[in-house]
């Protein structure tokens, strides 16, 4: 469990931070968004994919466009953390899985540290794998029909295996989201080690916002003044290329949260810093199945209430 009043570096009262998911998004928005963001003293987590896919997914580009690649590069330089949302938005084989990686060491120095699953075929753990027993029953029945036993990153022997160069390569993978915007709190153990999952070294969670529109749920004038007080710690999981743009521009109700956000005294640092320094002071253990199969559960019921990721 996380250390009760746990004390921020440099005298800060909380934690924010975000991994954001490049699905759907223009070269032109992240340089807006980022370009905000940067100028307000945010160093978050931007995920990228390396490469272009046989078959695209989803829309958004890649750091195949020289253009998108420069920029991410520079956010790199300025402090942002360059994170992998799988390699390509669309399924990979193993040779292609490989390719990817090698690209993402190429153009940032190094392996990343953090990841989200995309849904390919080639995800960690993810659809009915993140879950155990009856969670894992009362989800397949739940969601039967709608594909949710086609990810294979984890499975030895198929094409898109990958775990033991996820193992070497990457330290952390996002799991469940929650509806709180303090992710701390939902989880306070992360990151966690989960035996049933040897591949990932350590899970963290998030606070879902996949678009504006859940985004504004989550941050309110009211629930930033809750993560505060609570002495807590966001990751917010989100989409900058799902509506924050729907009127021409960055949305003005974004732009005015994330100032007032600015203005109090957190911590805003990448989410591998952040989980970095919660692992350095006592998490980072493996967590027990009646921790994380209640956690699952919870989230389960969001999930299923709600649609969360």
């Amino acid at each position: 469990m996380a250390h009760p009043g746990i004390v921020w570096p440099e005298g800060r009262k909380f934690a924010f931070t975000f991994f954001e998911d490049p699905d759907a998004q223009s070269v032109a928005q992240s340089r807006e968004v980022y370009g905000f963001l940067s100028d307000l003293g945010f160093r978050t987590t931007v995920g990228v994919w390396t490469m272009e896919p046989p078959e695209r997914n989803s829309g958004g580009p890649t750091c195949q466009d020289h253009a998108y690649r420069e920029w991410i590069q520079e956010l790199q330089r300025r402090g942002f953390e360059i994170g992998l949302h799988s390699v390509a938005p669309g399924s990979m084989t193993r040779e292609g899985i490989i390719e990817g990686l090698a690209a993402f060491r190429e153009y940032f120095g190094g392996d990343p540290v953090t990841f989200a699953n995309h849904y390919n075929a080639d995800a960690m753990y993810w659809g009915a794998n993140r879950l155990n027993g009856l969670n894992r029953a009362i989800y397949k029945a739940a969601m039967f029909g709608r594909g949710i036993d086609r990810f294979f990153g984890d499975k030895r022997g198929h094409p898109s295996f990958w775990g033991d160069l996820f193992q070497e390569r990457i330290r952390y993978c996002r799991n469940f989201s929650f509806r709180d915007l303090n992710t701390l709190k939902e989880c306070p153990m992360m990151p966690y080690r989960d035996p049933d999952r040897p591949y990932v070294n350590l899970w963290y969670s998030a606070a879902e916002a996949s678009n504006l529109t859940s985004f504004l749920e989550r941050v309110t004038d009211e629930s930033m003044d809750q993560l505060e007080e609570e002495g807590g710690a966001s990751i917010i999981y989100t989409h900058f290329g799902h509506q924050y743009f729907d009127s021409g521009s960055l949305d003005p109700r974004f732009k005015k949260l994330m100032t007032r956000l600015s203005k109090k005294n957190g911590w805003f640092v990448p989410v591998k810093t952040l989980l970095g320094f919660l692992e350095a002071h006592g998490n980072g253990k493996t967590i027990s199945a009646a921790d994380r199969d209640s956690m699952a559960r919870r989230w389960l019921w969001t999930k299923l209430r709600y649609g969360t990721s």
